[in-house]
């Protein structure tokens, strides 16, 4: 499978990306459970952790993708770089490293590739169940090789009884978040903070949960996952409640169809009062 060029780039093969992608999830996740920590660090304040692990992953990202895909970009959580016109691949080789140098096992790796605001292909990796989701545009969202059923069960498809998920802004709340945690709270939905936005993100995509919000997107931590998230048929939305996997600000909600515009309006409300 192919997408048309432009005269920015040629065209590109899908297949051959999807491999890169996996391959890099599987380093990834050898990485993360063999390397060891090495010095913690702090880049922003002592709350914005980075380790060994962190760098090694996305030098080996790197290096892979400039071998077999040359011309292309990288845009990663711990070297930067610049998005072009052409393919440009977001990489966030520990999403949770604050769970990672406290020996919590919830972390996650995430890869995709897009040509300006639209994602053709995302992995998201989890490290500890030895678990990679994927998703190609057009071709639906999978789990390992299993392709997520279209169907969900019926606490999955409501605030009552089902569960949202969210994360901190680093570690602060972001405005509207304890506002949005209360008015679910309301409705017997159950909410959980565990530390990797990627994987809040992914985890509706695998029809785990109702939904899923962020404060901020970024497309290192969340491409990804909302091309997932897409893929398996779910709404999502920007904050004026348009799907929008890739938003230039602001920040972003995944549900289940049955359920995203109650969530919605509670989220819209939220971020009002916050």
């Amino acid at each position: 499978m192919t997408v048309p060029g432009d005269d920015h780039h040629a065209d590109l093969d899908l297949d051959s990306a999807l491999g890169v992608a996996l391959e890099a999830a599987r380093i990834a996740i050898r990485t993360v459970r063999d390397t060891p920590l090495g010095a913690v660090r702090t880049k922003a304040d002592a709350a914005d952790p980075v380790t060994e692990v962190d760098t090694a992953v996305e030098r080996a990202v790197r290096e892979l993708i400039g071998t077999r895909l040359p011309g292309h970009r990288v845009v990663g959580e711990e070297y930067g770089g610049e998005a072009g016109d052409g393919p440009t691949w977001y990489c966030d080789p520990v999403d949770g490293t604050t769970n990672l140098a406290a020996g919590l096992p919830w972390t996650s790796f995430s890869l995709s590739l897009a040509v300006g605001s639209t994602p053709l292909v995302g992995v998201v990796a989890d490290p500890w169940r030895s678990e990679i989701l994927h998703a190609v545009q057009g071709r639906g969202c999978f789990v390992d090789d299993v392709q997520v059923p279209a169907a969900r069960g019926d606490n999955r498809s409501r605030l009552s009884g089902g569960v949202v998920l969210t994360e901190w802004a680093r570690h602060q709340p972001w405005p509207g978040m304890l506002e949005l945690l209360a008015a679910l709270a309301e409705r017997h939905c159950t909410t959980r903070v565990m530390g990797s936005s990627t994987l809040t993100l992914a985890q509706p995509a695998a029809g785990r949960c109702t939904g899923a919000v962020v404060g901020e997107f970024h497309p290192e931590d969340h491409l990804a996952a909302t091309l997932l998230c897409q893929e398996a048929g779910l709404a999502v939305w920007d904050e004026s409640g348009r799907q929008q996997p890739f938003p230039a600000e602001g920040g972003l909600m995944v549900a289940d169809p049955a359920a995203a515009e109650e969530l919605f309006t509670l989220w819209s409300a939220s971020r009002r009062s916050g």
